[in-house]
């Protein structure tokens, strides 16, 4: 049975709005609205005045009104409205995830900020695919955010490894820095022990040093550290302080065709083992310079215990052979 409509239980008022405020931990209150005329409503209370920041960061998206009004004395206020019923699940889900990536906020102006993101980045989807993943993308997607969370973790900026994640730019290798190339792989706790690997271009590279990096992610809700797409997702959005960063994260995402739906809170992801493989001359693979003439858009499955003997340790990745 799907979540009740946060706005079913608020009266629609004879003037202005009426509000509930969104639980959660925000430095900004939230609240869930309806106006006089029974639209759907989110607002984010902001202190202060940051009409020039608003000005130079608003999109506009279809279907959703964006404004900054004032407030009381001191204050503004950022309301979404919707303005088709039909979409009411779709805003109720950029609603509650917006609610979410707010507690990563500092003061009013971040909260702007990190908001007016959360939007660019339904738009950038909306005007895309705009279809839910599969359950294999989602593991992709996830596996990729993983390898992003470590590689954040190695670099100086966080920018730079959301520079470096190429896979949603449909490049050969999902990770490229420096003269080091990375390919991310998922498998489900119960999959087989074989690797697809989807083209003869995916381990083939021009780089110095080529990895293949397998993640086994098994669906255990109830464990400690189980995280779901949404949440590893917010976790690298709240990595960034920089609006390039941010921006260029969220046209990738959008890019994967990943928006923040309710869909993609579960199921809820632990990373029961991480392989990382160099990839040389005698590792057990199809590339394009060895196939023979006229063969082309080649896929195949590789057994992981042919692998045994390229497996190297996981530091190698990030400093070298």
């Amino acid at each position: 049975m799907p979540d009740p409509s946060p706005w079913d239980d608020i009266a629609v008022p004879g003037a202005d709005y009426n509000v509930r405020q969104v639980t959660g931990r925000t430095v900004v209150p939230c609240f869930w609205g309806r106006d006089r005329d029974a639209a759907c409503l989110f607002i984010v209370e902001l202190q202060g005045d940051h009409t020039v920041q608003y000005r130079k960061a608003v999109v506009a998206v279809h279907g959703i009104g964006v404004d900054l009004r004032d407030g009381d004395a001191g204050h503004q206020r950022l309301v979404l409205t919707l303005e088709k019923e039909v979409d009411r699940d779709l805003f109720a889900g950029l609603c509650r995830t917006l609610a979410s990536v707010l507690e990563h906020a500092s003061d009013s102006a971040s909260s702007l900020a990190i908001a007016l993101a959360h939007i660019r980045r339904w738009k950038t989807f909306m005007s895309g695919r705009g279809q839910s993943l599969s359950a294999e993308e989602v593991r992709g997607l996830f596996a990729e955010l993983a390898f992003l969370l470590e590689l954040m973790d190695d670099r100086q900026s966080a920018g730079e490894a959301v520079e470096a994640w190429l896979g949603p730019d449909r490049s050969h290798q999902d990770f490229v820095f420096g003269n080091t190339a990375v390919e991310i792989k998922s498998l489900s706790g119960a999959e087989r022990s074989t690797v697809r690997i989807s083209s003869e271009d995916q381990l083939e590279s021009l780089k110095d040093a080529l990895f293949l990096r397998i993640y086994r992610l098994s669906n255990l809700p109830d464990a400690a550290g189980a995280r779901s797409l949404n949440a590893i997702v917010s976790e690298a959005q709240a990595r960034l302080s920089e609006s390039d960063a941010v921006e260029a994260l969220d046209r990738k995402l959008a890019s994967y065709g990943y928006a923040p739906l309710p869909d993609y809170e579960e199921p809820a992801f632990v990373i029961s083992d991480a392989t990382t493989y160099l990839v040389g001359a005698t590792f057990p693979r199809l590339i394009r310079s060895q196939l023979p003439a006229g063969i082309t858009k080649v896929s195949y499955e590789v057994k992981l215990e042919a692998l045994a003997s390229f497996m190297c340790k996981d530091e190698a990745v990030f400093r070298g052979i």
